[in-house]
């Protein structure tokens, strides 16, 4: 499930916010506890609505007049355009290098286990320290990580000790680059305008999923796996130089500053778990990437064959891709009241492409219900993603996505070791129906939460005309 993050991801939400953001203060509403500061915005009506001007107010500026949006853009498109490579590259340069499966699982575990082990550190770190600063230094240290591997497939030096300490490298420094990704985009716009900064980001991320594994394959092709990750090291270096032109400097005031990482990690979790509607939505996409992930990856393509031949899948997955993209671009101007509930309740269309698959459908189903699925995916994503920017305060955002993060990532590799084995025992089909199922199920399920239901989407009525 994409969720930005990341993203859900990426992908990739305050007390204290720049002029024309929600009110900020100690409140009661739902599903947080009165000792929380976080911040509600009042909205006015229910009407699904697209941005257009208003005659009676002036207009607000432009995303793109902001020049601190303006290089943290510029900063995704190159790091995204890379990273989008980057798996086709490593996988193909690893196996190509070494001939052995084996070293490239070992080569992904080394990168996924420091990610899970220091996500929340890197929350914490992220609240702590002004996150330019720690999103500079990580990038930074990603192009020497990725450097190192392409020096060693470049020269013929491969071996499997360097190459999993450099992905044990990346994978660390990866836990402190998403939650500064998430908490940033705030810091960047003003409040009425981050749900179009977050649309504008996920357009990016998706333009980038369809165009970077496509182009990685043809440098692979004709250059090999060692050129392409090369080119990821290049991307995150001038993504380090853009950044570095952020005007932020301090880090998020907090109330009550903490000496002590552990006790930043525990008041992260405090404030994670008494705010219903965040730790309800997390636990629902722990669930679904448990069931989801693993299913999409491992059966997917294997089913998909038998049913339509090797080609449709990836007909499916240039159309659930294509879904994505254009509704992220379709957020940019949408604007609802309540874009939680709206987001989870079409969440709920991703579980269609596992269900046609469990019910044998032939590809031109398949590949209409993933585009319909990409469609779903993308508003739960930008509206997830707002939602946490809107109503977390800027100093605990960080941590609270840290530990929504670490929710989602540490299913995904129980769900891809058990649907083998399930598949083994019952059958690929009745397993991707299940799959089906279970996600449907628990993607509505947080609904029945009034705190999930009714948080208000901070929205800008001077920007706004009934459609």
């Amino acid at each position: 499930m994409d969720r930005c993050r990341a993203c859900r991801a990426p992908s990739s939400t305050p007390v204290s916010r720049r002029a024309g953001t929600a009110r900020t203060g100690t409140v009661t509403g739902p599903g947080c506890s009165t000792a929380t500061a976080l911040s509600f915005a009042s909205c006015r009506n229910d009407s699904v609505r697209f941005g257009a001007p208003a005659h009676s107010r002036p207009m607000r500026s432009t995303l793109m007049q902001l020049a601190d949006f303006r290089w943290f853009l510029s900063a995704q498109v190159v790091s995204l355009l890379g990273s989008s490579m980057a798996p086709v590259a490593l996988a193909f340069g690893v196996l190509d290098a070494s001939g052995s499966t084996s070293d490239l699982g070992v080569v992904l575990t080394a990168h996924m286990v420091p990610l899970l082990a220091f996500l929340l550190v890197g929350g914490a770190v992220a609240d702590r320290l002004p996150r330019r600063t720690v999103l500079v230094a990580a990038h930074l240290g990603s192009a020497l990580a990725r450097g190192g591997v392409a020096a060693l497939l470049l020269t013929g030096r491969y071996a499997l000790l360097p190459v999993a300490a450099l992905a044990f490298l990346g994978g660390v420094l990866a836990a402190f680059t998403t939650p500064a990704l998430r908490g940033i985009v705030p810091q960047l716009v003003p409040g009425v305008r981050v749900r179009q900064a977050n649309a504008l980001l996920a357009s990016v991320r998706n333009s980038t999923k369809i165009l970077g594994p496509s182009l990685s394959g043809i440098v692979v092709a004709v250059a090999g796996g060692g050129p392409a990750i090369a080119f990821d090291a290049l991307t995150y270096l001038l993504a380090a130089g853009f950044l570095a032109r952020l005007s932020l400097a301090a880090a998020p005031t907090s109330p009550r500053p903490s000496s002590r990482m552990l006790a930043d990690i525990r008041d992260g979790w405090t404030a994670f778990r008494h705010v219903r509607w965040v730790w309800t939505v997390s636990l629902c996409f722990c669930v679904i990437n448990l069931v989801q992930v693993g299913t999409w990856q491992i059966l997917g393509p294997v089913l998909t064959r038998q049913l339509s031949g090797e080609e449709a899948w990836g007909f499916v997955l240039s159309a659930r891709g294509i879904g994505m993209l254009v509704m992220s671009a379709l957020m940019y101007r949408l604007v609802v009241r309540h874009l939680l509930r709206l987001g989870q309740l079409m969440s709920v269309l991703g579980a269609l492409p596992l269900l046609a698959l469990g019910a044998r459908l032939p590809a031109p189903w398949l590949i209409a219900v993933a585009l319909v699925a990409g469609l779903g995916s993308s508003i739960a994503a930008v509206g997830w993603e707002t939602s946490l920017q809107e109503h977390i305060p800027a100093h605990m955002l960080s941590r609270v996505s840290s530990y929504d993060d670490l929710l989602s990532y540490i299913a995904i590799p129980i769900g891809q070791l058990g649907v083998g084995l399930l598949a083994d025992r019952f059958g690929g089909f009745q397993v991707a129906a299940t799959a089906g199922l279970i996600y449907a199920v628990a993607a509505v399920l947080p609904l029945a939460s009034a705190a999930v239901r009714r948080l208000p989407h901070a929205s800008d009525a001077a920007t706004r005309t009934t459609v």
